[in-house]
């Protein structure tokens, strides 16, 4: 069992990298994290739903359901969703705006907990929260392996818990001391940069 998940734990596998990143929120960072690259072998990735459940249990009411956005979440939304033994949900971007496809739907106030790979901005996050909500779902809390956000629970006053909270520095694109040194600029993940 991960009993707490650090950063050696993701270098190791390639899921922290160094470098000059323009990360999905817009910001740029000198520290990237892939953490897909951690959760590609099956039993971290079931172990680390595992944890990520535990943590869940004792930070909140146990959910109906979990919801993750794709593509970053969905590898451990499933795995929490399994370790509670409750449907998994996904959504996808669609014309800019999230929405739940292929056929999931959900209950009029369906407990759900929400669950990333790793927050920064929270602004996935809060379009599913939103989107949810908006189809009667009724967000209980939301987890992630990584809390990169600088805040404690940028979620409130919805409960929040992660394994591993770290703090890289990030800076809005004109003011970003990496761009100056002309170092080359590397646009990983799954979702259009803003």
């Amino acid at each position: 069992m991960i009993s707490r998940l650090t950063l050696a734990d993701l270098a190791v596998h390639g899921a922290h990298q160094k470098g000059h990143f323009s990360l999905s929120s817009g910001l740029h960072s000198g520290d990237y994290l892939q953490c897909a690259l951690f959760l590609a072998n099956p039993v971290r990735a079931e172990r680390a739903g595992q944890e990520l459940a535990q943590a869940i249990t004792a930070a909140m009411i146990e959910p109906d359901a979990i919801v993750a956005p794709a593509l970053g979440g969905m590898i451990i939304g499933h795995e929490t969703a399994r370790a509670f033994k409750v449907p998994f949900l996904f959504t996808e971007r669609v014309e800019g705006r999230m929405a739940l496809r292929r056929g999931f739907g959900v209950g009029p106030r369906q407990a759900i907990v929400v669950v990333e790979d790793v927050v920064t901005t929270g602004g996935s996050t809060n379009e599913v929260i939103d989107l949810i909500e908006s189809l009667g779902g009724c967000v209980i809390g939301v987890a992630s392996l990584v809390n990169r956000s600088g805040s404690d629970n940028p979620f409130e006053p919805r409960p929040y818990t992660a394994l591993l909270q770290v703090s890289f520095p990030t800076w809005k694109p004109k003011e970003c001391p990496l761009c100056r040194q002309g170092k080359p600029l590397v646009k990983p993940g799954s979702r259009p940069v803003k």
